[in-house]
Protein backbone atom coordinates (compact mmCIF):
# COMPACT_ATOMS: atom_id res chain seq x y z
CA UNK A 1 0.00 0.00 0.00
CA UNK A 2 1.34 3.47 -0.84
CA UNK A 3 0.93 5.99 1.91
CA UNK A 4 -1.79 8.89 1.38
CA UNK A 5 0.23 12.22 0.72
CA UNK A 6 -0.79 14.42 3.44
CA UNK A 7 -2.70 17.65 3.00
CA UNK A 8 -1.73 20.96 2.28
CA UNK A 9 -1.85 22.86 5.18
CA UNK A 10 -3.87 25.86 5.17
CA UNK A 11 -3.18 29.79 6.57
CA UNK A 12 -6.33 30.62 8.77
CA UNK A 13 -7.53 34.62 7.73
CA UNK A 14 -6.06 35.47 11.17
CA UNK A 15 -2.84 34.38 10.20
CA UNK A 16 -3.41 36.04 6.69
CA UNK A 17 -3.76 39.30 7.88
CA UNK A 18 -0.97 39.11 10.56
CA UNK A 19 1.48 38.37 8.13
CA UNK A 20 0.33 40.81 5.68
CA UNK A 21 0.68 43.62 7.97
CA UNK A 22 4.00 42.06 9.74
CA UNK A 23 5.65 42.03 6.07
CA UNK A 24 4.13 45.32 5.14
CA UNK A 25 5.53 46.54 8.17
CA UNK A 26 9.18 45.16 7.38
CA UNK A 27 8.98 46.65 3.79
CA UNK A 28 7.71 49.84 4.42
CA UNK A 29 10.48 50.37 7.17
CA UNK A 30 13.08 49.22 5.37
CA UNK A 31 11.84 51.95 2.23
CA UNK A 32 11.31 54.45 4.50
CA UNK A 33 15.34 54.21 6.00
CA UNK A 34 15.93 54.35 2.21
CA UNK A 35 14.17 57.72 1.19
CA UNK A 36 15.81 59.09 4.30
CA UNK A 37 19.88 58.50 3.08
CA UNK A 38 18.19 59.15 -0.67
CA UNK A 39 18.68 55.24 -1.70
CA UNK A 40 16.02 53.69 -4.18
CA UNK A 41 14.91 50.29 -5.06
CA UNK A 42 13.57 48.63 -8.20
CA UNK A 43 10.55 47.04 -9.20
CA UNK A 44 7.46 49.66 -8.69
CA UNK A 45 9.11 50.94 -6.02
CA UNK A 46 12.12 52.50 -7.52
CA UNK A 47 9.82 53.88 -10.04
CA UNK A 48 8.07 55.53 -7.24
CA UNK A 49 11.41 56.79 -5.52
CA UNK A 50 12.50 58.17 -8.65
CA UNK A 51 9.27 60.32 -8.78
CA UNK A 52 9.54 61.22 -5.34
CA UNK A 53 13.06 62.56 -5.49
CA UNK A 54 12.25 64.37 -8.44
CA UNK A 55 8.96 66.03 -7.11
CA UNK A 56 8.73 65.94 -3.84
CA UNK A 57 5.66 64.47 -3.32
CA UNK A 58 4.62 61.88 -1.28
CA UNK A 59 6.53 58.65 -2.54
CA UNK A 60 3.50 56.10 -0.70
CA UNK A 61 1.05 58.33 -2.49
CA UNK A 62 3.10 57.40 -5.97
CA UNK A 63 3.48 53.88 -5.14
CA UNK A 64 -0.01 53.18 -4.66
CA UNK A 65 -1.10 54.81 -7.97
CA UNK A 66 1.82 52.96 -10.34
CA UNK A 67 0.38 49.57 -8.83
CA UNK A 68 -2.87 49.99 -10.30
CA UNK A 69 -2.67 49.01 -13.73
CA UNK A 70 -0.64 45.38 -12.62
CA UNK A 71 -4.06 44.72 -10.40
CA UNK A 72 -5.90 43.24 -13.57
CA UNK A 73 -2.77 40.96 -14.95
CA UNK A 74 -3.09 39.56 -10.92
CA UNK A 75 -6.73 39.03 -11.45
CA UNK A 76 -6.33 37.06 -14.78
CA UNK A 77 -3.23 34.92 -13.95
CA UNK A 78 -3.24 34.67 -9.61
CA UNK A 79 -7.03 35.07 -8.88
CA UNK A 80 -8.99 37.10 -6.61
CA UNK A 81 -7.61 36.49 -3.43
CA UNK A 82 -4.11 37.07 -4.67
CA UNK A 83 -5.10 39.96 -5.65
CA UNK A 84 -7.17 41.09 -2.84
CA UNK A 85 -3.84 40.34 -0.69
CA UNK A 86 -1.56 42.11 -2.97
CA UNK A 87 -4.07 45.25 -3.02
CA UNK A 88 -4.20 45.41 0.81
CA UNK A 89 -0.44 45.03 1.58
CA UNK A 90 0.50 47.66 -1.20
CA UNK A 91 -1.87 50.04 0.87
CA UNK A 92 -0.34 49.05 4.25
CA UNK A 93 3.10 49.76 2.07
CA UNK A 94 2.41 52.85 1.08
CA UNK A 95 0.53 53.60 4.13
CA UNK A 96 3.49 52.73 6.75
CA UNK A 97 6.61 54.34 4.32
CA UNK A 98 5.55 57.97 5.08
CA UNK A 99 4.16 57.51 8.24
CA UNK A 100 7.06 56.01 9.73
CA UNK A 101 9.21 59.56 8.94
CA UNK A 102 6.50 60.71 11.15
CA UNK A 103 6.81 58.09 13.95
CA UNK A 104 10.68 57.03 14.08
CA UNK A 105 13.15 60.17 13.84
CA UNK A 106 16.96 58.57 12.40
CA UNK A 107 19.78 60.27 12.40
CA UNK A 108 22.53 59.80 10.63
CA UNK A 109 22.20 57.00 8.77
CA UNK A 110 25.19 55.87 6.81
CA UNK A 111 23.87 55.20 2.86
CA UNK A 112 26.13 51.65 2.93
CA UNK A 113 24.58 50.15 6.63
CA UNK A 114 20.99 51.58 5.28
CA UNK A 115 21.76 49.41 1.70
CA UNK A 116 22.19 46.32 3.86
CA UNK A 117 20.26 46.45 6.65
CA UNK A 118 17.57 48.06 4.56
CA UNK A 119 17.46 45.63 1.48
CA UNK A 120 17.59 42.65 3.78
CA UNK A 121 14.07 43.91 5.53
CA UNK A 122 12.56 44.03 2.63
CA UNK A 123 13.66 40.57 1.09
CA UNK A 124 12.37 39.15 5.08
CA UNK A 125 8.85 41.32 4.55
CA UNK A 126 8.26 39.89 0.96
CA UNK A 127 9.12 36.55 1.77
CA UNK A 128 6.24 36.95 4.67
CA UNK A 129 3.63 38.30 1.91
CA UNK A 130 4.83 35.35 -0.85
CA UNK A 131 4.24 32.43 1.91
CA UNK A 132 0.69 33.94 2.36
CA UNK A 133 0.13 34.67 -1.53
CA UNK A 134 0.26 38.03 -1.76
CA UNK A 135 3.06 40.34 -2.97
CA UNK A 136 3.73 44.31 -3.32
CA UNK A 137 2.45 44.46 -6.72
CA UNK A 138 3.86 45.39 -10.19
CA UNK A 139 6.90 43.47 -11.20
CA UNK A 140 6.19 41.16 -8.05
CA UNK A 141 3.10 39.95 -9.66
CA UNK A 142 4.84 39.50 -13.02
CA UNK A 143 8.00 37.39 -11.43
CA UNK A 144 5.79 34.96 -9.40
CA UNK A 145 3.37 34.27 -12.04
CA UNK A 146 6.33 33.71 -14.44
CA UNK A 147 7.71 31.51 -12.04
CA UNK A 148 4.58 29.30 -11.57
CA UNK A 149 3.84 28.87 -15.38
CA UNK A 150 7.85 28.98 -17.17
CA UNK A 151 9.63 27.65 -14.00
CA UNK A 152 11.57 30.96 -14.10
CA UNK A 153 13.37 32.12 -10.69
CA UNK A 154 11.17 35.27 -9.25
CA UNK A 155 14.57 36.21 -7.60
CA UNK A 156 16.64 35.78 -10.58
CA UNK A 157 14.21 37.77 -12.84
CA UNK A 158 13.46 40.36 -10.07
CA UNK A 159 16.74 41.08 -9.81
CA UNK A 160 17.68 41.83 -13.48
CA UNK A 161 14.74 44.36 -13.64
CA UNK A 162 15.79 46.49 -10.53
CA UNK A 163 19.26 46.51 -11.76
CA UNK A 164 17.64 47.79 -14.77
CA UNK A 165 15.59 50.62 -13.12
CA UNK A 166 18.21 51.42 -10.70
CA UNK A 167 20.80 51.92 -13.71
CA UNK A 168 18.44 54.51 -15.04
CA UNK A 169 17.90 56.55 -12.09
CA UNK A 170 21.50 57.77 -12.38
CA UNK A 171 21.04 60.97 -13.37
CA UNK A 172 18.74 60.94 -10.34
CA UNK A 173 21.30 60.20 -7.58
CA UNK A 174 25.01 59.93 -6.27
CA UNK A 175 27.13 57.23 -7.44
CA UNK A 176 27.59 56.34 -4.06
CA UNK A 177 23.75 56.18 -3.22
CA UNK A 178 23.28 54.52 -6.46
CA UNK A 179 25.99 52.12 -5.44
CA UNK A 180 24.30 51.41 -2.09
CA UNK A 181 21.16 50.98 -3.82
CA UNK A 182 22.40 48.24 -5.90
CA UNK A 183 23.74 46.72 -3.04
CA UNK A 184 20.25 46.76 -1.17
CA UNK A 185 18.34 45.49 -4.32
CA UNK A 186 20.97 42.54 -4.43
CA UNK A 187 20.50 41.40 -0.90
CA UNK A 188 16.75 41.68 -1.08
CA UNK A 189 16.68 39.57 -4.05
CA UNK A 190 18.97 36.98 -2.80
CA UNK A 191 17.05 36.45 0.04
CA UNK A 192 13.84 35.56 -2.02
CA UNK A 193 15.81 33.57 -4.56
CA UNK A 194 17.33 31.49 -1.12
CA UNK A 195 13.55 31.04 0.60
CA UNK A 196 11.01 31.33 -2.20
CA UNK A 197 11.55 28.21 -4.44
CA UNK A 198 8.45 25.75 -5.83
CA UNK A 199 7.24 22.78 -3.45
CA UNK A 200 10.15 24.41 -0.49
CA UNK A 201 7.04 25.71 1.34
CA UNK A 202 4.00 24.24 0.79
CA UNK A 203 1.25 25.80 3.26
CA UNK A 204 -1.25 28.33 1.10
Amino acid sequence: MHAQPLPIPQHSLLEDMLAILIGALLVSFGMAMFKQVGLLTGSTAGLAYLWHYVTGQSFGGAFFVINLPFYYLAVQRKGWAFTVKTFCAVGLVALFSDLHGHLAHFGALNALYTGLIGGLLMGVGLIVLFRHQASLGGVNILALWLQDTRGIRAGKLQMAIDLTILSASVLVVSPWALACSVLGAVLMNLVIAMNHRPGRYLAV
